[in-house]
């Protein structure tokens, strides 16, 4: 069963960190593109952060660039994104999502609350 389990949202308060991961299970993790998502309120799913399958090549939304870093342990099946200088704007439900050819996997989200 493929299974991609986000874990480490939660509340914090603005320019505060947070790192979320990503446990990939019931496929070849190193051999896909891993991406972190994410969906605020009444706005479209936005692509945050991916990263290629050995993890040499990372892009970024110029939003998050230079504040948000995505990393992958292909041996653990898991990938990361560090979160820093968090914003209110970050507010967002953040998924997984793993990609192969015509494969194409998400994970059931994580909340990320940044107030004061």
């Amino acid at each position: 069963q493929v299974q991609l389990v986000e874990s480490g949202g939660g509340l914090v308060q603005p320019g505060g960190s947070l790192r979320l991961s990503c446990a990939a299970s019931g496929f070849t993790f190193s051999s896909y593109r891993m991406s972190w998502y994410r969906q605020a309120p009444g706005k479209e799913r936005e692509l945050v952060a991916d990263i290629t399958n050995a993890g040499g090549s990372t892009g970024y939304a110029d939003s998050v660039k230079g504040r948000f870093t995505i990393s992958r342990d292909n041996a653990k099946n898991t990938v990361y994104l560090q979160m820093n200088s968090l914003k209110p704007e970050d507010t967002a439900v953040y998924y997984c999502n793993a990609r192969w050819y015509v494969y194409n996997y998400w994970g059931q989200g994580t909340q990320v609350t940044v107030s004061s």
